[in-house]
């Protein structure tokens, strides 16, 4: 067990180098002049109301007549929180998290679609946490995450170690939340609208409309308040479920916008509350193929900028 802790720590420092090498080519193109390691803290910490372990997959998981082992891919209770050293965390403490998708981790996540890098460029006065779901896996399942009051007590492990490195107050609450997931993110993500305990202020799809359609409404329909954006592609499969959803916000009747991503702008995504928006894109450039985590993160009224 020392041994594994050992290699954990190596890996974490290992992974954090390479993010701030990372960062150090990628923000000064995002117009930040300053150092990595002067904009973000990045801190790992393991929580056990991640999405695993879970009984759900105790003996892994059958995909395409490959089993995907408990051990490798459904084990790992890491949480990834990021944050900008400028950022005025006070009394709330707002959450940005963001849910991988399917052949992923949250550190090649972080790395491969450069969330950091866009998360420090938006400057906005919040956290970003990446909490660990179906490791390397083409698996949607969100685990333990789907059950009620899972969530809540992920951010409470979260605020925890916030206030531990005193970044907050030690009477610091959870302030307003935001979902971001890509592809297969779309059911943990779903079900924390549903079960998680906390209201979400805004959900963000990449590309990730695939099913349970319903969650998403009725978390719309609960409060005019509630912010969403869909972003898809032609090919990444979520074309004809983003369609169906569409018309069933007409049917209710709910007002909502499409836009080709070629003709988005800033007021759009301030001012729209539901907002559907068709890329030309390929499934994983949606992301940072333009830098659209960043514009949607930085047009977003729910949050302040530092």
């Amino acid at each position: 067990m020392k041994k594994d802790r050992v290699t954990k720590r190596c890996l974490f420092a290992f992974i954090r180098r390479y993010l701030l090498i990372s960062l150090s080519a990628i923000l000064p193109a995002a117009g930040i002049a300053q150092q990595p390691a002067a904009i973000l803290s990045i801190f790992r910490i393991y929580s056990s109301h991640t999405s695993f372990p879970d009984t759900g997959r105790s003996n892994g998981h059958l995909y395409n007549k490959v089993l995907y082992d408990a051990p490798t891919h459904y084990m790992d209770s890491s949480v990834l929180i990021i944050v900008p050293k400028m950022a005025a965390i006070g009394k709330k403490v707002n959450l940005i998290c963001w849910f991988h998708g399917w052949n992923n981790n949250i550190d090649s996540a972080v790395v491969r679609y450069q969330l950091a890098a866009q998360f420090a460029a938006a400057r906005l006065n919040a956290v970003l946490v990446l909490a660990e779901t179906a490791k390397d896996a083409p698996d949607s399942y969100g685990g333990r995450l789907e059950n009620p009051g899972v969530f809540k007590e992920l951010v409470a492990d979260v605020l925890e170690k916030l206030k531990e490195e005193k970044i907050c107050k030690k009477r610091s609450k959870p302030g307003n939340i935001l979902l971001a997931g890509h592809s297969g993110a779309y059911r943990v993500m779903a079900n924390i609208l549903k079960n998680g305990g906390l209201p979400v202020k805004e959900t963000i799809l990449f590309d990730a409309l695939y099913a349970d359609t319903e969650k998403f409404m009725n978390w719309i329909k609960e409060s005019p308040r509630h912010r969403f954006i869909d972003i898809y592609t032609d090919h990444g499969g979520t074309d004809e479920e983003t369609r169906n959803m569409m018309t069933s916000l007409a049917k209710e009747p709910l007002a909502y916008a499409t836009v080709e991503e070629t003709s988005l702008t800033r007021a759009l995504l301030k001012n729209d509350r539901l907002l559907f928006i068709h890329s030309p894109r390929a499934h994983n450039d949606i992301i940072n193929n333009p830098d659209n985590f960043l514009l949607f993160l930085q047009n977003s009224p729910v949050f302040s900028h530092h």
